[in-house]
């Protein structure tokens, strides 16, 4: 998890945008993590949603008026998961989710984060907050667990297709991530294939490979070569380059496997009296193995390529879950990523050719 900034960002109170009706949960759970990041850190939040809804929240949990630092911001519409994810945030323009990313795009906060439809999400923080220009294309990138301290797989499920230049981009995203916002110096990147070999994939790996080789030889990356998925979960990368079909089956089958493993374990120490006892000696480690494996300790993805900061948490989200990832959330608004990202956007482009603002908008 990245670290928790201090809720300052160039000497003023960070402000974080939650669209509280968004998730399974919602909004109960939306805003007990709010409050919750709210009165530990120094942060602003907009809760985002139907206002007597949020307000009827705040008084089940015994909270008469609004605490300081926290304001709600009023859309009477909710975006389900029924909904076109392509078209919902124009169908609805009084949605949750929609006026939180006017807000961020109007400059009234420092982030969103939402618990929300993920395409609905894709496609409206494209169209209404933009890309950085030059990105083709933004990139889901959650922090996976690994042997080293956890890995950004990019992309995991946003870009299905894509090309060698999306690929190259996406290095660049993770890499800057990694560097900024986890705080590792220098972050390894590898490109997830079948092999280690340059020659190995497909002929869209292979030309991936040469890019990310040449940008390694000029010093702009730090390219370890393809990494075979085993070797990605041991530790061997900071920062796992996919295509978003690739990304989203070995995500998937990290989170299947690790269901399963903490399934076999809980039943090898309830097989007796034995085990039982024998758990008690290791309990603390199995509880930092768990936490290891919890989605909601690292909060949410960060959706990364985005000109504004924005973050998807799991739409299962509790109020742990949200409370980190508006940690999340504050920590990649303060670090100065996206423009980094922004600066460096000659050296991800294949002809070095700057889109015209109509190219930012379409095929996203």
């Amino acid at each position: 998890m990245p670290d928790v900034v201090d809720g300052k960002r160039g000497g003023n109170t960070m402000k974080i945008i939650v669209d509280a009706m968004g998730g399974d949960n919602a909004p109960r759970e939306l805003v007990r993590g709010a409050l919750q990041a709210a009165g530990e850190h120094e942060l602003e939040i907009v809760l985002v949603g139907q206002g007597e809804t949020l307000l009827k929240v705040l008084e089940e949990d015994g909270i008469k008026s609004l605490p300081k630092g926290v304001e709600i911001a009023h859309a009477q519409q909710v975006i389900t998961m029924q909904d076109n994810p392509a078209t919902a945030f124009r169908e609805k323009t009084d949605s949750s989710l929609t006026v939180a990313l006017h807000l961020l795009r109007d400059g009234e906060g420092d982030a969103v984060v939402s618990a929300g439809s993920t395409g609905a999400l894709l496609s409206a923080a494209t169209l209404i907050v933009k890309r950085v220009k030059g990105i083709r294309r933004a990139a889901l990138a959650p922090l996976v667990p690994n042997g080293q301290g956890g890995m950004i797989l990019i992309d995991c499920g946003a870009n299905v297709e894509c090309t060698s230049e999306y690929l190259l981009q996406f290095a660049y995203l993770g890499s800057a991530y990694a560097e900024r916002v986890l705080n590792r110096p220098e972050p390894r990147v590898g490109l997830l294939n079948i092999g280690t070999e340059a020659t190995k994939g497909t002929p869209l790996y292979q030309e991936t490979y040469g890019l990310l080789k040449a940008a390694g030889d000029a010093g702009r990356l730090h390219f370890v070569g393809n990494v075979e998925a085993r070797e990605a979960v041991l530790g061997a990368v900071d920062v796992l380059v996919a295509d978003g079909f690739s990304g989203n089956i070995m995500l998937k089958s990290i989170e299947g496997t690790a269901l399963f493993l903490a399934g076999e374990v809980k039943k090898m120490f309830q097989k007796n009296a034995k085990s039982k006892l024998a758990y008690l000696g290791i309990k603390d480690g199995m509880t930092e193995f768990k936490k290891l494996l919890d989605y909601r300790e690292v909060g949410g993805t960060a959706l990364l390529g985005i000109s504004k900061p924005v973050v998807k948490a799991h739409g299962s989200s509790d109020a742990l879950a949200i409370r980190n990832a508006i940690y999340q959330a504050a920590a990649l608004a303060d670090s100065g990523m996206i423009s980094d990202v922004a600066e460096g956007i000659g050296h991800m482009r294949l002809n070095g050719r700057q889109p015209s603002e109509s190219e930012n908008e379409k095929n996203y």
